[in-house]
């Protein structure tokens, strides 16, 4: 999971602030513990399913009950990229949330930069809506983001 924190799309295109410390990373974890607890986020590991060895994080990063909608964000270890791994990981959260869960809407917010995860998106069945210009602000800098979704009516 640290190791995470050390890579440059990671640093790029998330909130994760690099070096992770461990200190850091226990902390993120515990806040999704936390989460599951609260009922308001919901974070899972992403493992091979052999050995069990850690490919990446997929989270419900913002979770609106009432709302019946809520944002996922992954990130995925560089060794595992190209592997079709955020894909299954994003598909099997997407399905669930739309599915058992009762959701009415799952959103992606994308760096535009991030060609990779906007490809992703498309290819998971995710609509792009637009872009919020200037929304993101980390280490100084804004960016803006790109929203996808999905409904249960796209599937």
């Amino acid at each position: 999971m640290r190791a995470l924190g050390d890579d440059e799309d990671v640093a790029r295109f998330t909130y994760v602030r690099a070096p992770l410390s461990d200190d850091a990373a226990t902390a993120w974890v515990d806040r999704y513990v936390a989460g599951w607890l609260n009922g308001d986020l919901g974070g899972f590991a992403i493992e091979t399913s052999k050995r069990g060895a850690f490919l990446g994080f997929i989270a419900l990063v913002r979770y609106d009950d009432e709302g019946r909608e809520a944002e996922i964000g992954y990130i995925v270890a560089p060794s595992a990229r190209g592997r079709g791994v955020a894909r299954r990981a994003l598909e099997l959260l997407t399905g669930w949330c739309l599915g058992p869960l009762g959701l009415e809407r799952v959103e992606l917010r994308i760096d535009v930069s991030n060609e990779a995860s906007a490809r992703l998106a498309e290819r998971c069945g995710f609509v792009r809506e637009g872009v919020l210009r200037s929304t993101s602000f980390k280490d100084g800098l804004r960016a803006d983001l790109a929203v996808y979704s999905r409904l249960p009516s796209d599937a």
